[in-house]
């Protein structure tokens, strides 16, 4: 999915307008008061936030294209609902409504077919969330919601669970510094722990060629099957860092056995 072009969806991105924080007010009490010219103004200057929301899903089929303009619906709908008096920054409120829409779309599009009557449970069950938290500034429990809509928790539960799309291993979550963090860097393996082949490939001898910290993230990685963010909490030092530090330990261990 091409998210870099310059024009999407005859949308010249390189010219879009940025607002001030002054005229973003400005615009907000106007469009509150009915102006379409000023509603027109604040939808273009915030176009630049439905760019960088659709980047999040560079891993998607869906075309670029396609995917701006749900994300103008979640914008407009944003823009719409919006309440000043709530003091949140618009982009606060903007940015969850804007990735709702795309996600609902994907769930709408995607090849796992979902039954008609899962489809309404779970989006009844999500207008009821949002209104719940746009109402009580609090994420509602499942039983909350079950209790508003009248259908079983279970029934919820599994509704929703039917309508979420399918996510890569390698789909990417954090960033710092330039080194990113994945969807399977956050996730144990209890499993297929190294312990079933540490005699065969010598890592015994393999890993005491390490120094003392990567022999322990190692240690507690593979061995114990701790997630990346249990081993930076436990050795004091960030997610990104045990990152860095497990890649090069195995790239240390994998020429040493080569």
């Amino acid at each position: 999915m091409a998210i870099n072009k310059v024009e999407i969806c005859g949308v010249n991105t390189s010219r879009l307008p940025i607002l001030s924080n002054e005229e973003k007010e400005t615009l907000l009490q106007a469009i509150k008061a009915g102006d379409a010219t000023a509603r027109e103004r604040y939808i273009q200057g915030n176009l630049r936030l439905v760019l960088s929301v659709i980047k999040r899903f560079s891993n998607s089929s869906e075309n670029a294209d396609d995917l701006f303009q749900i994300g103008c619906i979640g914008l407009i709908k944003a823009i719409d609902n919006f309440d000043t008096s709530l003091n949140v920054k618009f982009s606060t409120y903007a940015v969850p409504m804007i990735i709702g829409e795309i996600r609902r779309y994907l769930r709408d599009n995607n090849a796992i077919r979902v039954s008609r009557s899962l489809r309404d449970t779970a989006y009844r069950a999500i207008y009821a969330r949002e209104t719940y938290t746009k109402k009580y500034l609090k994420e509602p429990t499942i039983e909350e919601i079950a209790k508003e809509i009248g259908i079983d928790k279970e029934e919820i539960v599994y509704a929703l669970d039917a309508i979420q799309s399918p996510m890569s291993l390698y789909e990417p979550v954090y960033t710092e510094g330039g080194d990113t963090l994945y969807v399977m860097d956050q996730l144990s393996d209890k499993k297929n722990r190294e312990e079933n082949w540490v005699q065969n490939l010598a890592l015994l001898d393999a890993m005491d060629r390490l120094g003392d910290r990567e022999r322990h993230i190692i240690q507690l990685r593979f061995y114990e099957g701790k997630t990346q963010m249990e081993v930076a909490e436990e050795i004091g030092i960030s997610q990104a860092q045990v990152s860095r530090l497990e890649k090069a330990a195995l790239k240390s261990m994998r020429n040493y056995l080569s």
